[in-house]
This record gives C-alpha cells, sequence and structure tokens, in this order.
C-alpha cells in the first residue's frame, strides 16, 4: 500500500550570529532545505531568498513539506552567503548547517540549535530557528498594494520602498511576506501577491496584522519609513474603485515633531481570499502533462564514433544524453495518458538536403513527430544518431517556439486540461541567447514549463542566467516574464546520484509551475470549473 501523506507542514526559517564572509559588508544569507529518503543520497528540495548584507535574517520564503507519519525524513539546512547569480552553491561560501528530522521539528513546533560546519565544529555563535506550522486551510489572499508620498529616507534619488507583513504570534510577530523593492519611487505600486491565509492570520480574519513599510538599502540599514496594524477583515473591504488606506506610522518621528502627520499612504486596492487548487487537484481532475523532448546535435559534442563524444553510446547501451531522456521521462510519462511524445533534433544537418535544422523529428516524420512512449524517444535518438551529421549553432528558440505554438492552440481552450513541458538536453552554449529570452517570456504566459539539463562539462552560466528563479527574467526589448517556467540542472551534478535524484531535481518546480499558470489565467480544475468562492 502507498504511503499516505499524513498532512502538510510550513516551515518558517530564521538565523543568528551568521559568520560573516564578506570583507567590506555583511554576508548575503540564504538557506537551502535537503531531503534524504534513500539513507544514502541528498536532494534539494527548496530554498528561501537571499537576504542582503544580514547576519540575523529571517526568510520570508517558507518551506512546505508533505509530512508522513510512519517515515523518518531527515532534513538538511543549509546557509550560505550567496555572492553570484550561479545556482550552484559550491561556489558561495558555507556558512553552516543543521541536520534532523521532520518528526524531531513536528514534536518541537519551535526548534532553535546551533549551526555547525562540514568537520561538525561549531559555525561560530551561528543558530537557526525552525518554526513548524501544519497547513490545514489551502485559501490564500490575493493583494494588490500601491502608496502614495512615502517619506523620502535617500539623501541622492528617492526611496526604494517595501512591504512587510507579520502575523501575530504568542511570542510577537512573525514574518509572513515581503514584496519586491520598487526602486526610486515615492509613489510605488508593488506587483500583485499572494500570502496564504494561514501564514498571515492563522485563518482567523480578525487576528491582527502588522504591516510595515521599509526604504531598501544595499548595505542592509534598511530604513523603517512606517508602519501600521489592521486586520485581514478590514482589507477585505478594500476595492480598486474604493481602497483601503492606511496611515503609516513612524513612532520615533512622531516623537521628535510637533506637527507630525504621517510617513505616507499605503493603499490596499485588492485583498481577496480564494481557495487556491493544488497541483494533484489539476491532475486528478483531468488535466494531462504533455512532455516534448528537445537534443542538441551540435558539433561541439564531438564525434558520436569517439569514445570521447557526449553522443557515444558506450558498450553497456548509455550515454548521458539517454540517461536524462530514460530518468525525467519515467516520470513524467504518468501524467500523460496517450504516452506519445514529440521528440526533436536541433543544430545538426538533416538528410537527404543536408540543411542545418534546429526543429527536426528524431524519426524523421514531420506530420507525425510522436514517439510511442519514453522506449519509443530513446529508439528514435538512437536510430537518428548514425543518420545526422552534427553541425551549429545552438539555437534553442525554434524549438521553445514550436511547442509555445502547441500550447498556444490548447489555451484557447480556456480550460486547465493541457500543460506542457519541454525537455531540452544540451552540452553547452547558447548561440541565439536574445531570441531564447524572447522565447521564454513569451511562453511565461501559456501553460508551458522548459526543463534544461547541462550535459558534459561546459560553461552553464547563460542556463542559469535563463533559470531565474526571482521571476525577473526579461526579454531584450524589456518586457518581464510572466512567471517563472525555467529549471536547469547540470547533469554531472548528479553522475554519482541515484536517478531518482536527478529526477527530482529537474521536476521539482513544475507543480508549482503549473498551478500558477492556472491560477494566473482562473482555469480550474476541468472536473471542479466552479470558480473557488471568496471567503
Amino acid at each position: 500500500m502507498a504511503t499516505q501523506c499524513v498532512s502538510k507542514v510550513e516551515l518558517t526559517i530564521s538565523c543568528e550570529n551568521l559568520l560573516d564572509k564578506d570583507v567590506t559588508s555583511k554576508s548575503d544569507p540564504l538557506c537551502v532545505l535537503l531531503m534524504n529518503t534513500s539513507g544514502s543520497q541528498w536532494y534539494e528540495v527548496d530554498r528561501t531568498e537571499k537576504v542582503q548584507n544580514c547576519l540575523f535574517p529571517k526568510f520570508a520564503k517558507k518551506f512546505v513539506i508533505d509530512y508522513y507519519f510512519e517515515a523518518v525524513q531527515k532534513l538538511k539546512f543549509g546557509i550560505y552567503d550567496i555572492d553570484n547569480k550561479t545556482v550552484d552553491l559550491s561556489d558561495d561560501d558555507f556558512l553552516g548547517e543543521f541536520e534532523c528530522t521532520l518528526g524531531q521539528i513536528v514534536s518541537s513546533r519551535k526548534l532553535t540549535r546551533p549551526l555547525v560546519l562540514k568537520n561538525q565544529k561549531p559555525a561560530g555563535k551561528g543558530s537557526i530557528t525552525i518554526c513548524a506550522e501544519e497547513i490545514t486551510d489551502n485559501r490564500v489572499v490575493n493583494f494588490e498594494a500601491d502608496a502614495r508620498k512615502l517619506d523620502n529616507k535617500d539623501f541622492f534619488g528617492k526611496s526604494d520602498p517595501y512591504l512587510e507583513f507579520y502575523r501575530q504570534i504568542e511570542t510577537g510577530w512573525q514574518l509572513a511576506h515581503r514584496t519586491e523593492v520598487v526602486k526610486n519611487n515615492l509613489n510605488p505600486s508593488w506587483r500583485p501577491f499572494k500570502i496564504p491565509l494561514q501564514s498571515l492570520c492563522g485563518g482567523d480574519l480578525e487576528k491582527p496584522i502588522k504591516v510595515e513599510c521599509y526604504d531598501y538599502d544595499n548595505d542592509g540599514s534598511h530604513d523603517l519609513i512606517g508602519t501600521f496594524e489592521t486586520t485581514l477583515k478590514r482589507m477585505t473591504e478594500a476595492s480598486r474603485t474604493s481602497p483601503a488606506e492606511f496611515e503609516c506610522i513612524n513612532i520615533k518621528k512622531k516623537q521628535k515633531k510637533k506637527n507630525y502627520k504621517n510617513s505616507g499612504i499605503v493603499c490596499i486596492k485588492l485583498c481577496q481570499v480564494v481557495k487556491e487548487y493544488t497541483f494533484l487537484d489539476y491532475i486528478m481532475g483531468g488535466c494531462q502533462i504533455n512532455f516534448t523532448v528537445g537534443v542538441d546535435f551540435t558539433g561541439s559534442n564531438g564525434d558520436p564514433r569517439s569514445p570521447d563524444s557526449l553522443h557515444y553510446i558506450s558498450p553497456q547501451g548509455i550515454n548521458e544524453y539517454l540517461s536524462a531522456i530514460w530518468t525525467v521521462g519515467l516520470v513524467i510519462q504518468d501524467y500523460d495518458s496517450d504516452k506519445m511524445f514529440p521528440a526533436f533534433g536541433f543544430g545538426a544537418q538533416v538528410p537527404p538536403t543536408w540543411q542545418v535544422s534546429h526543429e527536426f523529428p528524431l524519426n524523421f516524420n514531420p506530420t507525425n513527430p510522436y514517439c510511442t512512449g519514453i522506449e519509443g524517444v530513446v529508439e528514435a535518438y538512437r536510430m537518428c544518431l548514425p543518420q545526422v551529421r552534427l553541425y551549429g549553432p545552438t539555437n534553442f528558440s525554434p524549438i521553445i517556439n514550436h511547442v509555445a505554438r502547441i500550447a498556444l492552440d490548447a489555451s484557447k481552450q480556456n480550460t486547465a486540461s493541457q500543460y506542457f513541458v519541454l525537455l531540452i538536453i544540451t552540452d553547452g552554449v547558447i548561440t541565439d541567447l536574445d531570441q531564447t529570452r524572447s522565447a521564454i517570456v513569451n511562453a511565461s504566459r501559456l501553460p508551458m514549463s522548459i526543463i534544461i539539463i547541462g550535459v558534459g562539462k561546459a560553461d552553464f552560466s547563460a542556463m542559469e542566467f535563463l533559470d531565474c528563479d526571482d521571476g525577473q527574467l526579461r526579454a531584450p526589448n524589456g518586457e518581464m516574464a510572466a512567471r517563472d517556467i525555467v529549471q536547469f540542472v547540470p547533469f554531472r551534478k548528479f553522475q554519482n546520484s541515484p536517478k531518482e535524484a536527478l529526477a527530482q531535481s529537474v521536476l521539482a518546480e513544475v507543480p508549482a509551475q503549473l498551478v500558477s499558470y492556472f491560477s494566473m489565467s482562473k482555469l480550474y480544475p476541468p472536473n471542479n470549473p466552479t470558480p473557488p468562492s471568496q471567503s
């Protein structure tokens, strides 16, 4: 019998007295959560945002984990000082870690422990605090907010404001959400955001909520502009025609200035409590995941007949391309009922004309590029390899646009019935980076995710640039991606790991990406077509 998930648990992380690894400023910490279920291999589950210049970080991003009562779920919390934009943490300074089981955290509810280094020696005076809470309510609060006439805290230019929302708990206030920073603006409008109802007020609409408005500073010494307290009930009365307005009060300024009025007004234009459907709601409601494979046949892979080539098939019948197709495909095929997968190659000269193509079917059948099951994709790849000439350049945009056209047609049905996942396996540097950026920004508005697996030893910094977890990827014309849809993983990181670890890592973001698209499009599971009622 399959193990039953008892419930979902939300973990809130904060640290104190972290090691300072930066010479001219303070460390920029991030917390990564690793899990071990196989007994030997740790794999990454999620990571928080980076907090700039701070040795006492309170992370706004929460970790949400399925809790299994009967299983020992080993967790490891690693703290890193992030000094670059790459996904790989081995380039960053290690500030300490803490290892325990989810059971220990759940039974304590709040756990504070010292951080240790890899040699198990103390990481200075560094400590980590983990607060656990069971998620019993899957409603979220959708917000739209702006502000006007905020105090200017900068000598040069204007304030760079952001908001922090706090929930009241027994011991004080707990950070529930931090908005993005709006640069150089005393009348900012923040992008729409959502906060889980439980994180914000524990489901109690009358419970006090504290909102603080800050001016962001690169050195971490953010200036408090002002603060106010309210309740969710008060904020839900807001509408775009009649916003709920709150005076930002700076207590220190108020005590000093006789005729002090306020430090600006924060306007809540929309505050709507809705039920949020989960990935399983969509899948069990009949949503199909359509899986497409794109394989890099550029000359930089090396002659497939040479053992040095990434396309060389070993006597055991494998190479990195085949391993990636098998590993990811075996997981994702369970969500596609017809098990028919289109598979394409790019960057090769293709018979009979020997023109370079960047979206040719592996089975050489343009009218029917579908392969039967993952076995069919593997067979098509093996048959195709000796028939093409590896060439170049490495262009991603044609195959992304190919899948995007199909996703666009599906989106016109206006139902949550189809989602598309494109797996690109490549050995290196993208030639058409600008066109690829535009293609991804366009695809971010469609029911589509892109997984890129890098094989070989190339420099993959461009791939990590595309895997923009803060959702800030822009097209060359400045247009911003509607959501994060790219997940990049270097294969070499998993060469000595169980196959499940690679699949876990590359597919980890797909469920949230699927839910984010359908939520954004206000599309609900096929067997539950009525919109979630406003609470």
